[in-house]
Formats: C-alpha cells, structure tokens, sequence
C-alpha cells in the first residue's frame, strides 16, 4: 500500500470519528445540547482538524449517517450474478447492500433529529445525496458501453428518490427490525422495495 493510500485511509477514519462522535453526542443531548468543542473533545481531535472536513456540527452529524460499504463487496456480488444482468437488477443489488438495517435505522434518527431541530433539516439530504452519486459512479462504469448516462442518471435518480419519504414518514414503510404495527398497517420496507422496483421494470405501468 502507498503513501497517498494510506493518507486517505487516515483521512477516511478521521473524518468518520468525528462524524460519528457529533452523531452520538447529537442522539444523546440533542442538536442545542452540544457544540463543536465538544465534539472534537470526544473524538480526540483539535477544532482546527473539525474545521477541515466540516462546516458545521450539522454537517458532521449528517455525514455519520452516510451508509458506506466498500465498493469491491459490491463488485463481488456482481460477478456472481449473469452476465445478462440489467442496470436495474444491478441497481436494486447495491441498494439492499448499503441500505441495510444498521444504515436506514441512522438516517431515519437523522430524518427525526431534523423535525426537532430545522438547523439541521438541510443536510439530511446529505445522506442520499452520497449514496445516489455512488451509485451513479457505479451505473456508468459498468453499463458506459450499452446504456446512455441519461438512462442510467434517470434510474439512479428515481431509486433515490423514493429513500427520502419513508424515511421522513411520508410513507408508512415498516423498516427493518421495526415491529409490525396492525394499526398503522405499514408495509415492510423488503415488500415496498419490491413494489417500488416492480414499478421500474414494468415502466410504471400499473398491474
């Protein structure tokens, strides 16, 4: 491993111990129970070293909730699967990876956290926002050659898209780990994600 290797690694785990001490301390006292001294206290960093990854405690907090997985794993998955597969088959694949319980269960205390606190309500999107241009990255690495970027911007775009309102309430989505409730009668969050990518492969066309 090289130098510039290393340094990003470093860099990476940096900035996650800060994300992830703002996030924690955030869940704790609330978003006016802490301030950025006390964030870089925690995660045994100097406010300068804050002051290079984030703008704002808000922003650090944000960040901790970005679902992350390496992108070899993804790749490993997709070499399993035929060499037939579509974009959106592919799409769907690297969405359940990232989007699992631990991942959806952070972003949807960052969605609550934003109701309380409005500071914080503009970067919750910060989330999705990585998650889709990771995904995009992906799309147009591996189908450049037999789809246009148009298709595979207007996939990625509508798979994300669909995160943001059960993870606000919007839809009344059960997440994973979440106990059933026959009053609400939310759906599971595996049966709307079958739904919801039944509707791309039948191009919205209703059954």
């Amino acid at each position: 491993m090289n130098k510039s290797s290393l340094r990003e690694i470093k860099k990476e785990a940096t900035a996650h111990a800060l994300a992830e001490a703002a996030f924690q301390l955030a869940l704790e006292r609330g978003m006016d129970g802490f301030v950025v001294e006390d964030v870089v206290q925690r995660a045994g960093y100097s406010r300068r070293t804050f002051a290079n990854y984030f703008s704002c405690k808000e922003e650090a907090v944000a960040t901790a909730t970005v679902p992350y997985h390496d992108v070899g794993e993804f790749y490993e998955l997709l070499n399993r699967m035929p060499d037939s597969t579509s974009p959106i088959d592919a799409m769907y694949q690297f969405v359940k990876m990232q989007l699992a319980e631990e991942s959806l269960r952070r972003m949807k205390q960052l969605f609550t956290l934003s109701k309380s606190y409005p500071g914080l309500e503009p970067y919750t999107l910060t989330a999705v926002h990585l998650l889709q241009r990771e995904a995009q990255n992906l799309l147009t690495e591996l189908f450049r050659e037999s789809h246009s970027r148009e298709y595979t911007y207007l996939l990625v775009g509508s798979v994300c898209s669909m995160i943001v309102p059960l993870l606000d309430g919007s839809l009344l989505v059960r997440l994973p780990g979440e106990a059933p409730d026959e009053e609400t009668g939310a759906q599971s969050f595996d049966d709307f994600f079958d739904t919801a990518f039944g509707y791309l492969r039948n191009g919205f066309l209703l059954d």
